[in-house]
Protein backbone atom coordinates (compact mmCIF):
# COMPACT_ATOMS: atom_id res chain seq x y z
CA UNK A 1 0.00 0.00 0.00
CA UNK A 2 1.66 3.38 -1.24
CA UNK A 3 1.54 5.90 1.59
CA UNK A 4 0.04 9.45 0.86
CA UNK A 5 1.77 12.56 0.27
CA UNK A 6 0.88 13.83 3.83
CA UNK A 7 2.25 10.69 5.53
CA UNK A 8 5.77 10.98 3.50
CA UNK A 9 5.82 14.79 4.15
CA UNK A 10 5.08 14.24 8.29
CA UNK A 11 8.03 11.36 7.73
CA UNK A 12 10.53 14.02 6.39
CA UNK A 13 9.46 16.73 8.72
CA UNK A 14 10.35 13.89 12.22
CA UNK A 15 13.16 12.45 10.69
CA UNK A 16 14.32 15.90 9.85
CA UNK A 17 14.25 17.02 13.41
CA UNK A 18 14.94 13.49 14.97
CA UNK A 19 18.28 12.65 13.53
CA UNK A 20 21.66 14.28 11.62
CA UNK A 21 22.41 12.51 8.14
CA UNK A 22 26.11 11.77 7.08
CA UNK A 23 26.79 10.84 3.54
CA UNK A 24 29.88 9.36 2.48
CA UNK A 25 31.37 7.22 -0.45
CA UNK A 26 33.19 4.33 -1.03
CA UNK A 27 34.92 3.01 -3.73
CA UNK A 28 32.66 0.96 -6.92
CA UNK A 29 31.77 -2.21 -5.41
CA UNK A 30 32.20 -2.02 -1.69
CA UNK A 31 28.36 -0.89 -1.07
CA UNK A 32 27.61 -4.17 -2.28
CA UNK A 33 29.79 -6.03 -0.21
CA UNK A 34 28.96 -3.98 2.73
CA UNK A 35 25.35 -4.57 2.02
CA UNK A 36 25.78 -8.49 1.78
CA UNK A 37 27.78 -8.17 4.98
CA UNK A 38 24.45 -6.12 6.93
CA UNK A 39 22.16 -8.63 5.31
CA UNK A 40 24.09 -11.72 7.46
CA UNK A 41 23.93 -9.75 10.39
CA UNK A 42 20.55 -9.45 10.09
CA UNK A 43 20.77 -5.48 9.58
CA UNK A 44 20.06 -3.29 7.52
CA UNK A 45 22.96 -1.59 6.36
CA UNK A 46 22.48 1.72 8.01
CA UNK A 47 22.00 -0.12 11.29
CA UNK A 48 25.32 -2.25 10.25
CA UNK A 49 27.11 1.31 9.91
CA UNK A 50 26.08 2.56 12.88
CA UNK A 51 27.23 -0.19 14.80
CA UNK A 52 30.40 -0.11 13.41
CA UNK A 53 31.07 3.40 14.03
CA UNK A 54 30.15 2.77 17.81
CA UNK A 55 32.11 -0.15 18.60
CA UNK A 56 35.36 1.45 16.87
CA UNK A 57 34.59 4.39 18.68
CA UNK A 58 34.40 2.52 21.82
CA UNK A 59 36.94 0.44 21.68
CA UNK A 60 39.36 3.65 20.64
CA UNK A 61 38.31 5.38 23.73
CA UNK A 62 39.29 2.15 25.49
CA UNK A 63 43.01 1.99 23.94
CA UNK A 64 43.00 5.42 24.98
CA UNK A 65 42.55 4.42 28.41
CA UNK A 66 39.49 6.11 29.12
CA UNK A 67 36.00 4.82 29.92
Amino acid sequence: MPISEARRRANEKYNAKAYDQIQFRVKKGQKQVIQAHAERQGESMAAFIARAIQETMERDLQSEGNP
